[in-house]
């Protein structure tokens, strides 16, 4: 029997009415891994392809013919837009076989929510968060709810793979299997996956099943793609030169820009309308500033406002007022959009795709890339980088273009090799482990030490956390009244953790932006989202400070004036950039060839680059002097072997070379004073290297790395070994280096 045979009636019928020719190889290939097999699948194939009915048409079909008595299947997705885009396309297709489709987060009325109480049946589609909210306040419900639960389906996959938001949903999907009794399959959906063999053991963590990953034929899409760099202001990198490789402009202009308008934001303006597109930025308050730019510019122009807003911090009202107008074929607006509008939600016809610099990673610019490309047009993008012109006496690392030498690594990397960063799952997760511990114990009420420690750390995701290890965080956690022990021995949850747990933020484990007040002395200065660690320098209100103490409690960074200039990247890196990435930029600013993308100002600025890259030597010397005592380094790796070689340098060599002055461009160069030479710096750095180090060691003496959501609560032993062992990249630094 076909595929096609195989499903059932009610499924055939739809792909009729949609005039579907043919079933795609997923589809195929998935229909045979749920039809034929007992194992968990993983199906990753580029955006549009047809993943989402892959997964469900056999699912539903093995439904109709066999319904199961409580939630069927789970639908785990990342976010509330993307559950409510598939929430609709499933609701057409279940109704005809009165398979019922909930759904279920923050902005779904209480009332749906009730009539799954009372009869659990279907699909459930959740986030991984009110997936964590069922579990704490239905706790005994969940026998009834999932007891003949048969599969979870886990979309954009590679999305939960970045911290710990997939290691949440592994432990939810665990715990509600075991309380429910079921073992269900887990299938994982993700168009950009670059390890999917580890995915795929990742995806089958406790289940005792395999993980299939079909490998079939896909259609190849075109790409429409441009890059083009903008200085903010001055003159730009081509006028007034001859250059030979630029690309045809696309298409007339369509409009003009305000007079003096900022140009990049102005071709942005003058390229979007009468089209639907995506302007897509790399953060919040980018996307705030942006937005206020175009809508500035219509009304220079005294014209209608075509621009829309999308991003996490905004209310449910105005990101789905952008959302439906964007579904419309008929308007032709433009979204500016964070990753919110990165992942899966269709939104029709969209041409066209913009976006301001370079994202952090490749698997980022192919979400990004796929969102256009829908009803058989090709897919668009259009980059646009923007950074101030050098000044004339600058000094090499500020006159390279990083974000330019990005994109174009970013693009050549998947163009000839087809790579995606791959998932990180190495970490130390002790953020989330007092998270699954507060809980378990707020859900199951009081437990034995040894119940609770078995609950915990029988999740499979924490299988590099040993049992010393979980003693000294319920120690501290009974210390700061996080737990209270009971007379008889038992643990139930303190006043201080009371205080955590009935916060409706705990069903997340991602970080907010929680602003920092700086101070100097008794002046507020302003405030900052993630303040560096002491030591280090900040720039705020036009100066530049020495960050002296961090209160993480009252949110108070308490620092002092320092002459000298902070580059424009502090404290923690915005995103994690591979070496994969920083090694292909040095390779953009080494060879001599063009990329046919590339527009006019964008080729200019490129051998502006080479050129200088060339004579100053940055193209092949790691360690370059900027005259007298000054030096740069240019080590070309990811953000964590970085973040390892500037610590190493700090800690262990700073005294044998007369480092001194250090500032640091997180992944970009470092600068500093020294009194050694370029041969007596590489000596010592790689006989430091060459020593046994612990770790521990590169933690400086008055830091606590809090990077993660919860780490405030845990004590700092904890805290320092999970950035030590977790974060931190001793190994891959001096792999690296060896190359050098």
């Amino acid at each position: 029997m076909g595929v096609f045979e195989r499903y059932a009636p009610f499924v055939q019928d739809y792909i009729y009415r949609n005039r579907w020719e043919n079933l795609r190889a997923i589809q195929v290939a998935a229909a045979d891994v749920i039809f034929n097999t007992d194992e968990n699948l993983l199906l990753t194939a580029s955006t549009a392809s047809g993943k989402t009915e892959a997964a469900f048409f056999p699912i539903i079909t093995l439904f109709s013919e066999d319904p199961p008595a409580s939630v069927g299947c789970i639908y785990v997705g990342p976010l509330k837009a993307l559950i409510n885009d598939q929430f609709l396309r499933l609701n057409d297709l279940c109704a005809e076989a009165n398979i019922p489709v909930w759904h279920w987060h923050g902005d779904v009325a209480q009332s749906h929510k009730s009539k799954l109480m009372k009869h659990p049946s279907g699909i459930l589609q959740i986030t991984p968060e009110s997936l964590e909210a069922l579990l704490l306040h239905k706790h005994a419900a969940i026998p009834k709810l999932f007891g003949d639960l048969r599969f979870v389906v886990i979309d954009e996959v590679h999305s939960l793979l970045r911290g710990d938001r997939g290691g949440q949903t592994l432990c939810l999907i665990e715990r509600l299997s075991r309380l429910a009794g079921v073992n269900p399959r887990r299938i994982g959906l993700s168009a950009t996956i670059g390890d999917p063999e580890g995915t795929g053991e990742f995806l089958s963590l406790g289940t005792g099943r395999k993980t299939l990953i079909p490998k079939f034929e896909a259609k190849g899409s075109k790409w429409r793609l441009s890059m083009e760099h903008f200085y903010i202001k001055d003159v730009q990198a081509a006028e007034g030169k001859e250059v030979a490789q630029a690309l045809p402009v696309l298409e007339e202009k369509t409009d003009t820009a305000p007079e003096n308008s900022d140009p990049g934001i102005g071709y942005i303006f003058e390229h979007t309308r009468g089209k639907k597109c995506l302007v897509f930025v790399n953060s919040r308050e980018e996307c705030e500033a942006v937005t206020t730019t175009l809508r500035q510019y219509c009304e220079r122009q005294r014209e209608p406002d075509r621009f829309l807003i999308h991003h996490g911090n905004l209310s449910a009202s105005y990101r789905e007022t952008a959302e439906l107008l964007m579904k419309d074929d008929s308007q032709t607006m433009t979204t500016v959009t964070t990753a919110t509008l990165e992942l899966g939600i269709d939104i029709g016809r969209l041409e066209r795709a913009f976006q301001i610099d370079a994202p952090w990673t490749v698997s980022s610019f192919l979400q990004r890339m796929g969102r256009t490309g829908r009803r058989e047009l090709p897919q668009e993008m259009w980059f646009v980088m923007r950074e101030d012109a050098p000044e004339v006496r600058a000094m090499l690392p500020s006159t390279i273009p990083w974000k330019l030498l990005q994109g174009i690594a970013l693009v050549q990397l998947y163009l000839e090799e087809r790579w995606v960063e791959p998932p990180r799952l190495d970490r130390l997760p002790f953020s989330l482990l007092y998270h699954q511990t507060m809980s378990i114990l707020a859900s199951c009420g009081e437990l034995s030490p040894k119940a609770l420690a078995d609950r915990v750390l029988r999740l499979h995701y924490f299988h590099r956390i040993t049992q010393e290890d979980y003693k000294v965080l319920l120690r501290h956690l009974i210390q700061t009244d996080h737990i209270q022990q009971t007379e008889q021995g038992g643990l139930i949850v303190g006043l201080a953790g009371e205080r955590v747990v009935n916060s409706f933020k705990f069903y997340g484990v991602f970080q907010e932006n929680e602003e920092y007040t700086v101070r100097c002395e008794a002046q507020e200065l302003g405030t900052v989202v993630m303040p560096p660690p002491v030591g280090e320098k900040l720039a705020i209100a036009g100066h530049v400070w020495t960050v002296l103490d961090v209160d993480h409690k009252r949110h108070l960074v308490y620092c002092e004036q320092v002459k000298g200039s902070v580059p424009a990247y502090f404290g923690e890196c915005p995103g994690d950039l591979h070496t994969r990435i920083l090694a292909r930029m040095r390779q953009v600013l080494r060879e001599e060839r063009s990329y046919p993308y590339l527009m006019k100002n964008a080729v200019a600025r490129l051998e502006q680059a080479r050129f200088t890259a060339q004579h100053s030597g940055a193209g092949k010397d790691y360690l370059i002097s900027l005259g007298g005592k000054m030096w740069c380094l240019l080590p070309w790796m990811g953000t964590y072997p970085f973040l390892t070689l500037e610590r190493v340098l700090k800690i262990k060599c700073a005294d044998r070379l007369g480092l001194k002055n250090f500032d640091s461009a997180r992944p970009y160069y470092m600068q500093f004073t020294m009194k050694a030479d370029a041969d007596t710096f590489f000596r010592v750095l790689r006989e430091e290297l060459g020593k046994p180090m612990d770790p521990l060691e590169l933690v400086y003496s008055k830091e606590l790395p809090l990077f993660d959501k919860y780490d405030e609560y845990l004590p700092e032993s904890l805290v320092k070994k999970g950035f030590a062992l977790g974060v931190l990249d001793l190994e891959g630094l001096r792999e690296l280096v060896r190359n050098w």
